[in-house]
């Protein structure tokens, strides 16, 4: 914008000033001309006095030496007094039709003047101005007209680009925080500044970024009620279905309120998804993966595991919301503690790949038997949902990635989390 102003200042100047400086050049040759040849009239109408008192060639030629060779006259007789350069048809047409004139020549201009003596005789005064004195002082002009409309020019550009400057300071304050409202920065405020226009769509960016956080904390509030609400009774029904015993309509009943449970878990995720995510579908797995064994560690320490991480120093961006990934390193680490006995020790590596990052979590325990079976949607050999390890394959997946489940150096179940690399920001 700033650009733009300052290019549209400078075509409208320049329109005016070459509109007002192409006349005003014009004039001043006119004018420069016109003074010439007001110079030749007025010295050859110097001479009209003397050729009327006296016809002597010296006298007249006495006369002449004040007009730097620039005059010569044509006495009556035929007599010329200095250096003629008018033709012979000029003078014929100045004598035989008595009027002054003034014609072009090649080395400039001519002024012939006749002059009428005692018995009709007539003698022509010629004025000479050559071609320089024609235009003597025009260049000057026109180099000082031209300075003038470059500064005007110049300055034009200058006042644009301040003006300029203000509004797209302004502007670009409000891109930011338009930018950073945009990323999930819900604190963010501008500074009202610029024109009034600016002036007016500051304050009202402020009152939508109050407004949206006041939203945003009642949807907060909203979604955390919803979820005490439903989960309090669906607690309370799985531990009912828990004691139904094991015949078959019980079995039923038990899946019903684990698929009941899993698709309310799955509604609120995706409802709080986007409060969760300020960085547009990312995260940093590193600082999740982190965040994660601080939580588990409390339980670890009580079960007397020893535990240890590693490789989460340096930032590693994925393509997974965070509330995602923290899902999956729950339902995995989850795994280790409800299937290993206690005391039973693991490992949390990540590592740094050119395209991807990976995600190592290996216990010490028995293992698993059937590692095909284990990675199938809702199957389990230890009595639970067997939703874990498929949450953390979807996950896994749905940034390009996979899950990859084995025996790791332990002696325990090893699972890999392969997950795609996010692109660092600008």
């Amino acid at each position: 914008m700033r650009k733009s102003l300052a290019l549209v200042s400078l075509a409208v100047t320049s329109m005016v000033a070459l509109a007002f400086l192409i006349p005003l050049a014009l004039v001043v040759g006119q004018l420069a001309e016109d003074r010439a040849r007001a110079d030749a009239e007025r010295l050859a109408g110097a001479l009209t006095p003397v050729l009327v008192i006296t016809s002597d060639p010296a006298s007249v030629g006495q006369a002449l030496t004040s007009t730097a060779g620039r005059v010569a006259v044509h006495l009556a007789d035929g007599e010329v007094v200095g250096v003629p350069v008018a033709t012979d048809e000029q003078l014929r047409t100045a004598r035989e039709q008595g009027l002054a004139f003034t014609e072009p020549i090649p080395a400039g201009l001519v002024h012939l003047q006749p002059v009428l003596l005692a018995e009709g005789r007539v003698a022509v005064v010629e004025a000479f101005v050559p071609r320089a004195e024609l235009t003597r002082g025009v260049e000057q002009a026109w180099l000082a007209l031209s300075g003038v409309a470059v500064a005007l020019v110049l300055g034009s550009v200058l006042v644009a680009d301040r003006l300029g400057a203000r509004v797209v300071k302004a502007s670009a304050a409000l891109a930011d925080g338009a930018r950073k409202m945009g990323q999930g920065d819900l604190a963010t405020r501008v500074v009202p500044s610029g024109p009034p226009e600016l002036l007016d769509a500051g304050v009202a960016f402020n009152r939508m970024a109050d407004r949206i956080g006041q939203l945003v904390a009642n949807e907060r509030e909203i979604l955390a009620d919803l979820s005490h609400r439903l989960r309090t009774p669906l607690t309370a029904l799985r531990l009912d279905s828990e004691i139904l015993g094991q015949d078959p309509n019980a079995n039923r009943v038990r899946q019903a309120v684990h698929a009941l449970e899993r698709e309310v878990n799955e509604l609120i995720r995706a409802a709080r998804r986007e409060l969760d995510d300020p960085d547009g579908g990312r995260c940093d797995a590193a600082q999740v993966v982190h965040d994660r064994l601080v939580f588990w560690s409390a339980l670890a320490d009580d079960q007397q595991r020893l535990w240890n991480l590693r490789g989460t120093e340096r930032r590693a961006l994925v393509p997974l919301t965070r509330s995602d990934l923290a899902a999956a390193m729950d339902a995995v680490l989850g795994n280790v503690f409800r299937h290993t006995p206690e005391g039973v020790g693991f490992v949390v590596a990540l590592f740094h790949q050119p395209d991807r990052v990976v995600i190592v979590i290996e216990d010490a325990g028995p293992g698993i038997d059937d590692l095909e079976a284990a990675l199938r949607r809702g199957s389990s050999g230890a009595g639970s949902t067997g939703l874990g390890l498929d949450i953390a394959r979807r996950a896994a997946e749905s940034t390009g990635g996979s899950l990859v489940v084995d025996r790791g150096p332990l002696g325990g179940t090893r699972v890999q989390l392969r997950l795609g690399r996010a692109e660092e920001p600008a």
